[in-house]
C-alpha cells in the first residue's frame, strides 16, 4: 500500500500522546468519583460496569481515530482491474484505386466513415494510430488515445498513386514499436527514412496482443517489398493483421490521368496475409458491410494491476468505529469516553 500524502502519517505520533492523556483523565475521573461515592462509575442498582465495558468504547474510538488519520494520507492499493487495452493501427490504402466508386460514394470515403465510428467507440485505454500507404508507407498519426487527433488524420486521407501493401505493413509495425517504447521514442519511420528491417525471434501469433493492425485495402499490390514477406515479419513478432477488403470482386473502371484502369478486389492476397498472421479476413462489398466489420474488431479485455485510491474505505471504517464506540459508551457508561 502506498500513500498520496504520506506526510499526514506523522499525525499518528499524536495518538499515543492522546492515549496517555485519556488514561490520565480517566484516572482523575475515577479519583473524583471515589470521593463522591462512585458517581459515574456505577450502573443502576449500584454495580460497577465490567472492566471490558469501560474499555471497549475507548478502544473503538482510538481505532477509529487511527484509521481516520491513515485516511488523511490518501492510501492507494494495487489491484487487478479488468480493462480494455491495446494498440490498434489503422493502415489505409491511399492508392489511386481507392477512388473507385463500387462502394458509395467511393472506396476511400466508405472506409473513412466506418473507421471514424470505430475510433469514437474506443475507451481511453486503447491507443489508435493511422498509417497511410500508397507506393511507400507514410506515418500519418502516431498511436495516441486522443481521438480528435486520430479523426483529424483520417479526415485528411486522399487517394494518391501506387500500392505497396508491404510498406504499409512495415510502417504499421514500426508504429506499434513506437507505442510500446513510450514517449521517449524517436526516429519515427517516414518515407524519408530507411525502411525498418526487424529480425525478431519468431513467437506465437498474438503474443503482442492486444496490439493489432487493421489493413484496409483493395489488395492490388503493384510495388515492392513483397507483402507476404512483410506479413511474415508481423507474424514473427506475434502481431495479428486483420485485413479488410475494400471494393467488389467484379471491380470497376477508373479514369486515372486520362487512362482507363480496371480495378478489382484481390481477395486471395488479403486472405493469405490474414491467415499467415493469425488474423481474420473481412470482405466489405458495401459500406454497410464495412461498418459491420468494425463491430468485430474491438480490442480484447485484459486484467492489469492498477493503483487506486482507497481513502473512502478507510474513512468509512473510521466513521463506523467512532459511531459504535460513542453509542456503546453512552449506553453502558452514560457518557462519552
Amino acid at each position: 500500500m502506498t500513500f498520496i500524502w504520506p506526510p499526514m502519517l506523522l499525525l499518528l505520533v499524536l495518538i499515543p500522546l492522546g492515549l496517555l492523556g485519556y488514561r490520565a483523565l480517566d484516572a482523575r475521573r475515577r479519583r473524583r468519583a471515589a470521593v463522591h461515592g462512585g458517581l459515574g462509575l456505577t450502573q443502576p442498582g449500584g454495580r460497577a460496569p465490567a472492566a471490558w465495558r469501560r474499555r471497549l468504547p475507548a478502544l473503538l474510538l482510538l481505532a477509529g481515530i487511527t484509521i481516520m488519520t491513515v485516511a488523511m494520507a490518501r492510501p492507494q492499493s494495487t489491484v487487478d482491474l479488468p480493462r480494455e487495452e491495446g494498440t490498434v493501427i489503422l493502415a489505409f490504402d491511399v492508392s489511386g484505386s481507392m477512388a473507385a466508386d463500387d462502394l458509395t460514394p467511393t472506396r476511400m470515403d466508405a472506409a473513412k466513415a466506418a473507421t471514424e465510428a470505430f475510433v469514437q467507440r474506443q475507451p481511453p485505454s486503447v491507443v489508435v494510430g493511422v498509417v497511410a500507404f500508397s507506393d511507400a508507407g507514410i506515418a500519418v498519426q502516431t498511436p495516441t488515445s486522443d481521438q480528435a487527433s486520430v479523426l483529424a488524420a483520417i479526415a485528411r486521407l486522399t487517394p494518391q498513386k501506387g500500392t505497396s501493401l508491404g510498406q504499409g505493413i512495415l510502417a504499421s509495425l514500426n508504429a506499434i514499436a513506437v507505442a510500446d517504447a513510450g514517449p521517449n521514442a524517436n526516429n519515427y519511420y517516414s518515407n524519408r527514412s530507411p525502411a525498418p528491417t526487424p529480425s525478431p525471434t519468431p513467437v506465437p501469433a498474438g503474443t503482442h496482443a492486444p496490439a493489432a493492425i487493421v489493413l484496409l485495402t483493395d489488395g492490388e499490390n503493384n510495388e515492392s517489398p513483397d507483402p507476404v514477406a512483410a506479413a511474415q515479419t508481423a507474424a514473427d513478432q506475434g502481431i495479428r493483421i486483420y485485413t479488410v477488403g475494400i471494393g467488389s470482386a467484379a471491380g470497376t473502371t477508373l479514369d486515372l490521368n486520362g487512362f482507363k484502369v480496371h480495378t478489382q478486389l484481390n481477395e486471395p492476397m488479403l486472405q493469405q496475409i490474414a491467415q499467415l498472421t493469425g488474423g481474420t479476413y473481412y470482405n466489405a462489398a458495401s459500406a454497410a458491410d464495412l461498418a459491420a466489420i468494425y463491430d468485430h474488431l474491438d480490442t480484447r479485455l485484459v486484467v492489469k494491476p492498477e493503483a487506486i485510491e482507497i481513502t473512502s474505505l478507510f474513512a468509512g471504517a473510521s466513521v463506523i468505529l467512532l459511531t459504535v464506540g460513542g453509542l456503546f459508551s453512552l449506553a453502558w457508561l452514560g457518557r462519552l469516553p
